[in-house]
């Protein structure tokens, strides 16, 4: 997509967002059951299109790709969107197309994409790095279908997701699963986690009906891409909310007014706000980068780098924001706790910094 049109979807989605997930809207829905506004999930899906951004053509998308999703998810990640959006978009959709099931493509992705049904995606029973030895969910096969059993602690909008894919052992392997509705044998426990702003559920699993995607015991391949994809998705959230952090402690420190003086004159702060801004762009840099190299084999050394600088620039400049802020930024009424909470949480998902480290090592060794 050119660098114009870039900038224009960057724009509409600003705007979009500016006018319905402004502060009082995301803490009034992160004190709901279900943690989002129908209205606005079919207005993201079908007036705007967003939900097709990265989708090929001729499954209804817009034949876009990771670059172009990030700008949305940076902009998501900026308003903290209340909204089913990353589970359905970031996660699952990307791996029923990862399956290359062309059956499972048909059925689901046109309901993702128009916003009739959300959708979630259990990787390794918890919001944790993607590792196939830790799959503990079973499924076998009983008759027609297949049948899970298991519990998943954490999954992103579970409670809500009204198709669940589901990664298991069975025989053959690791393979991946629908589960569709409510079933008998599935319960849903909403959390109370630290972000209340992204809901996340308990999952367990008594024989529950399911629908095997792809081939049984292929998955383990594509969902390790998936995870990939995850991780930049996540790393261009994190980007959008410490751009907004960094807004904000600017904005502030140029209207505080303190011993004649707006704070922002004051060396100590200019060179906080500077730091925040070294931090900023470097974090953008890497999401960018890693958006880039999604569908290459640099995926997933770029997706480690990217988790470690994005969740370390968010988190400093989360709480750098606060600081500058003085003890209204220390107050439930302000939203800088907000992104704390996100930028820890965020941090902790899909791999902590030190695991993103890690594997970095063993990937260049």
């Amino acid at each position: 997509m050119p660098a114009t049109e870039v900038d224009d979807l960057r724009r509409v989605v600003r705007d979009y967002l500016s006018a319905t997930s402004s502060s009082e809207t995301v803490r009034r829905l992160m004190e709901t059951d279900s943690g989002f506004d129908e209205t606005a999930w079919r207005q993201i899906a079908g007036e705007l299109g967003l939900t097709g951004i990265a989708v090929p053509e001729k499954w209804g998308g817009a034949g876009a790709g990771m670059t172009e999703l990030a700008v949305v998810l940076e902009e998501m990640g900026a308003a903290l969107l209340c909204s089913p959006f990353f589970a359905t978009i970031a996660l699952a959709t990307q791996a029923v197309l990862g399956s290359g099931d062309q059956h499972a493509i048909e059925r689901f992705v046109p309901r993702f994409l128009d916003g009739s049904s959300t959708a979630t995606l259990v990787l390794n029973d918890r919001l944790d790095a993607w590792d196939p030895a830790a799959v503990t969910l079973r499924a076998h096969r009983d008759g027609a279908v297949h049948r899970i059993h298991g519990q998943a602690p954490l999954v992103l909008d579970g409670h809500t997701a009204q198709v669940i894919l589901v990664a298991a052992q069975t025989a053959a392997g690791i393979s991946l699963f629908a589960v569709q509705g409510r079933p008998d044998g599935l319960r849903r426990s909403r959390l109370n986690t630290l972000d209340r702003t992204r809901k996340v559920a308990r999952l367990e699993f008594d024989g529950v009906p399911a629908e095997l995607i792809g081939t049984d015991g292929d998955a383990a391949g594509f969902l390790g891409r998936t995870a990939n994809q995850a991780v930049v998705a996540l790393a261009a959230e994190q980007v959008g909310a410490a751009q907004r952090c960094l807004d904000m402690a600017v904005d502030y420190a140029k209207q505080r007014i303190q011993f004649g003086r707006a704070i922002g004159s004051f060396q100590a702060v200019k060179h906080r706000c500077a730091d925040m801004l070294v931090l900023v762009e470097g974090a953008r840099s890497a999401a960018m980068h890693a958006a880039e190299v999604v569908g290459t084999d640099e995926l997933a050394t770029a997706a480690s780098v990217a988790k470690m600088v994005c969740s370390e620039a968010f988190l400093q400049v989360s709480l750098d924001n606060m600081r500058i802020h003085g003890g209204i930024g220390f107050t439930w009424e302000h939203d800088a706790h907000l992104y704390i909470r996100r930028a820890k949480a965020s941090q902790l998902i899909f791999g902590t910094p030190d695991h993103h480290a890690q594997r970095l090592a063993s990937l260049l060794s």
